[in-house]
């Protein structure tokens, strides 16, 4: 029974020499596969005077009882043997040739020729010419291997091309011997030698093994013809066996003519007929049991007899496509008879499949590939399993059933480190595990996640990574378990439950404690990389903008020193006069400032997330990124979050993104690769270093807002109480909070919200005492003193009268009555606060309202030297109440003619004495409420 399948097996492969390639002795491994390579690349030989050639399919090991079921398919046949051995002194010569004779009786019987190659032998033994033995100083200097090869090669059709001639020779009289398979023997014996049925089956057997000896001497219409005649004998006799072999045979033959190329592959295209060696025809393997390198064959039509009436012949022989398929299902169909011979019928449903798959016929191929499931062989070793899951996977591969392929090729990862195997081998169980990543619709980019919808099955991606993880792990990697556990968290949170991440999770917190995370490149030994797998879904984002300090400060340029100044347009607001970029924000960041980003955020994650080392990823200026710590609630719904950082240098300055740690992972997150987020980052200019002032004041803060129509920014409020007339003192500290000295200075003033009539300067100051401080060096305070005075009309205020009797006269319109009368309410500290209450009849609200804005633009540093200048407003809220009325207007008659006398009541409204100065009179003192003349 032939035990080991070869599972690269091709069509063509039926027109090949089979050849063993095999040390003797200890010969270094690199060495030997040095010279294998050299050898294997003579894989076809031009015939002497003659169209044909011959193909060679090169082996380093070949089981021996694969080789007696040489008769039963020819290509099965060991006919040549090269052994290479080292060889250093005379005196092991006779040792070594001896082994030489011990290895050729191992494949004696099929053996037509044989050589031996000896390395490192010199002197008289090295000089004696022999024809089976070649001598080389080294490994180094053996330039005749190839031509030595070609030789041989050639004596191998010697001998191919005499029995050939012998067996296709018709001999009457002579009795035709009966060809068998190795469990056949035993059947034959004591059958009558002499009836027709058994003559019939031996000329059906060698009409078929002549037509393989056809095929392999390059007469590929003679072996069409033998395949035919051998098909009707042996069906004739119902020899099922050997029919399915004729019917192979005959579409090997007919796959050869209608595929020059090759079934085989890309890598075993065949080359032209008298083409040069090319530089890759060493490279022309493919790896099979125990890393064995298997040569592809090929052929191409040139490789054939091109006399015009063969062609003719050939083609009226030759299977068409169609019935190719058909010949080897009813062949496979005969050998499933058969349980010795699986390994033929398995070997047949791969070849099948492959042309199959040149026929784009992939259903038809896919029922090939799951007989050849099902077909049992003997008790695999686990090595075996692997090799032929790994190959029904590369075929189902081919046929485009791509998922099918990763299916075999997961089953082959397992079975390295099945659990009967005392050193499991996790390395190529997980090199077989990512092989079977696209067929899951699965890649380890987690780009290719972030856009569209999910492809594939995600419950049995998961899977798969949990078992790259567990391999990995195996493998003593844990940097490979701490990447693929953040991939599968980052691409499959949305499937996950809240278990699983949680599980998830604490496996990685597990793993990042022994080997955090981080955003380099992970280079497997095959040269593949993995990428990093930042976090940018722990947590998501939903929002980015780039934002100005929050001291309410206003960046402004101008031409000249203090220029036009361009109103501000909001809270974070600063303005340039230049030209704006794509992606540019349209304010500037100051060197040395703390600069601000704002991002809504929300933890998508079933308990609480904790985000550390969270900071700004930025290109351009040098930028110090200050970063935070924050700690979201689970399923936090949008939560603000601040990352601030300071610029060192000018220039421009790009926010690409931001930076966190996560579970132990680093994480680099991109703007570009947030499918939330609009944006893929912002460009600001940094400009020069200016100062900062910090301003205080001596009067107490305000809770009126002020709200000013041109939409200024009020960045500090205070108020005052004062009575009608009364002037007082705000004086205003202003510090030098920044870096760079304060060199100049501007303030102005602005009435805002009022109506009322003003007498006089409301405000007034003198800035020379001030400028006087200048410039002033960081952390120095200087003082700026503000005179407030309210002159206001309060002669409409009829609520103060209404309760004074009308017996007053009438002047100018006016009515004055009898102040006496009068009711003192207390001083009303505050506004009402239903406004609507103070037009009431009896309400004493008669206080006024005064708003103002102060407005301090200065300057200094590289800043100023740049034309650059900060704008910082003081809102100021002034009351006032009234002080004194003129209650009664009244004459006196003229004493002369030179002078009248005016007598007026004066009525103290306020809670306090007051004092009356009039020109030439002397001064009146009112109590608070007392009226006098």
């Amino acid at each position: 029974k032939m035990s080991v399948p070869d599972y690269m097996q091709c069509a063509e492969d039926h027109q090949t020499l089979l050849v063993v390639v095999q040390p003797i002795g200890i010969v270094p491994e690199e060495s030997f596969f040095r010279i294998y390579k050299r050898i294997s690349a003579v894989s076809q030989v031009n015939v002497r005077d003659s169209q044909r050639v011959l193909y060679i399919r090169y082996r380093h090991h070949y089981p021996p009882e694969n080789n007696e079921w040489g008769d039963f398919q020819t290509h099965r046949k060991v006919v040549g043997l090269i052994t290479i051995t080292d060889c250093s002194s005379a005196k092991d010569w006779p040792q070594t040739f001896e082994k030489f004779h011990l290895q050729k009786e191992m494949y004696g019987s099929t053996l037509y020729d044989s050589r031996l190659f000896v390395f490192g032998l010199q002197g008289e033994i090295a000089e004696q010419p022999r024809t089976d033995v070649a001598f080389y100083p080294s490994y180094d200097e053996c330039e005749t291997v190839e031509k030595r090869i070609e030789d041989f090669i050639e004596s191998l059709f010697i001998v191919l091309e005499s029995k050939r001639l012998d067996r296709a020779t018709d001999k009457s009289g002579d009795k035709i011997p009966l060809l068998c398979v190795p469990f056949e023997k035993k059947d034959f014996v004591g059958l009558d030698t002499d009836s027709r049925h058994y003559k019939k089956r031996c000329q059906g057997r060698m009409r078929k093994h002549v037509g393989d000896l056809c095929l392999q001497a390059g007469m590929l219409q003679d072996s069409l013809v033998h395949y035919h005649m051998a098909v009707e004998l042996l069906r004739s006799v119902n020899d099922f066996l050997w029919l399915g072999a004729a019917l192979e045979g005959l579409c090997s033959a007919s796959v050869i003519y209608h595929y020059p190329g090759g079934t085989g592959g890309k890598v075993g295209s065949r080359r032209a007929q008298g083409g040069s060696l090319s530089a890759e025809a060493g490279n022309r393997h493919r790896p099979g049991k125990d890393g064995i390198l298997f040569l592809f064959c090929a052929l191409t039509s040139n490789g054939i007899n091109a006399d015009t009436s063969s062609e003719i012949g050939r083609a009226k022989n030759c299977l068409s496509p169609e019935d190719i398929i058909d010949k080897y299902k009813e062949a496979i169909s005969y050998y499933g008879k058969y349980k010795n011979a699986g390994v033929i019928e398995l070997e047949a449903c791969v070849k099948a499949v492959r042309v199959l798959a040149i026929q784009k016929r992939s259903m038809e191929a896919s029922e090939f590939l799951q007989n050849a499931v099902y077909i049992n062989l003997r008790q695999l070793s686990e090595e075996e399993k692997i090799q032929r899951y790994s190959i029904l996977s590369e075929l189902y591969e081919r046929i485009g059933f791509h998922r099918k392929s990763a299916f075999f090729k997961r089953i082959a990862a397992m079975q390295c480190a099945a659990p009967s195997i005392p050193e499991p081998g996790w390395r190529a169980c997980y090199k077989l595990l990512l092989e079977t990543l696209p067929g899951y619709s699965l890649s380890l980019d987690p780009k290719d996640f972030s856009k569209g919808t999910h492809r594939g099955w995600a419950a049995v991606q998961m899977r798969l990574l949990h078992e790259l993880v567990y391999a990995s792990r195996r493998m003593g990697n844990p940097a490979l378990c701490v990447r693929h556990l953040s991939f599968l968290l980052q691409t499959m949170l949305d499937f996950l439950s809240d278990q699983e991440k949680k599980d998830v999770t604490q496996s990685l917190e597990s793993y990042t404690a022994k080997c955090p995370g981080t955003m380099e490149f992970i280079t497997l030994p095959d040269g593949l990389k993995l990428p990093p797998v930042p976090f940018t879904k722990l947590p998501i984002v939903r929002s980015f903008s780039a934002r100005l300090l929050p001291s309410r400060t206003e960046i402004l340029a101008c031409t000249g020193l203090f220029g036009y100044v361009v109103p501000g347009a909001g809270p974070c607001t600063c303005h340039n006069f230049g030209h704006y970029a794509p992606k540019f924000v349209n304010f500037q960041w100051v060197q040395g400032d703390v600069c601000e980003v704002q991002l809504m955020v929300y933890n998508p994650m079933p308990f609480e997330l904790r985000v550390e080392n969270m900071g700004l990823l930025t290109t351009g200026v040098e930028f110090e990124s200050l970063p935070a710590a924050l700690s979201l609630p689970a399923e936090s719904g949008l939560y603000p979050v601040t990352l601030v950082g300071v610029p060192q240098t000018t220039g421009q300055i790009t926010v690409n993104g931001y930076h966190t740690s996560v579970f132990g992972v680093f994480s680099d997150c991109l703007l570009d690769n947030l499918p939330g987020v609009k944006t893929n980052g912002c460009t600001v200019e940094v400009i020069p270093a200016l100062p900062r002032l910090q301003i205080s004041t001596s009067l107490p803060r305000s809770a009126h807002t002020l709200q000013p129509s041109s939409g200024d920014e009020i960045s500090t409020n205070v108020s005052v109480q004062l009575y009608n007339g009364e002037t007082q003192q705000l004086i205003i500290k202003l510090e030098n909070i920044g870096t760079e000295p304060l060199e100049k200075l501007e303030v102005t003033a602005k009435t805002v919200n009022t109506k009322e009539k003003l007498y006089g300067d409301f405000l007034s100051w003198k800035l020379e005492d001030t400028l006087s401080q200048f410039p002033l060096k960081p952390g120095k305070i200087a003082t700026f003193t503000v005179n407030i005075k309210v002159k206001l009309d309060f002669s409409c205020q009829e609520n103060l009268l209404q309760d004074l009797s009308d017996d007053g006269i009438s002047v100018s319109g006016l009515p004055l009555s009898s102040p006496f009368r009068q009711v003192v309410k207390p001083r009303v500290e505050t506004k009402p606060i239903n406004p609507q209450e103070s037009s009431k009849v009896g309400d004493f609200s008669h206080v006024k309202t005064l708003e103002a804005i102060l407005n301090f633009k200065y300057s200094g540093g590289p800043g100023h030297v740049e034309g650059y200048y900060r704008n910082l407003s003081l809102g100021l809220h002034v009351e006032v109440e009234p002080s004194v009325f003129f209650t009664r207007v009244s004459t006196l008659p003229a004493t002369s003619t030179r002078q009248c006398h005016l007598l007026l009541d004066v009525f103290n409204s306020t809670e306090h004495e007051l004092t009356i100065s009039a020109r030439n009179n002397e001064d009146l003192i009112l109590h608070a409420g007392e009226c006098q003349r």
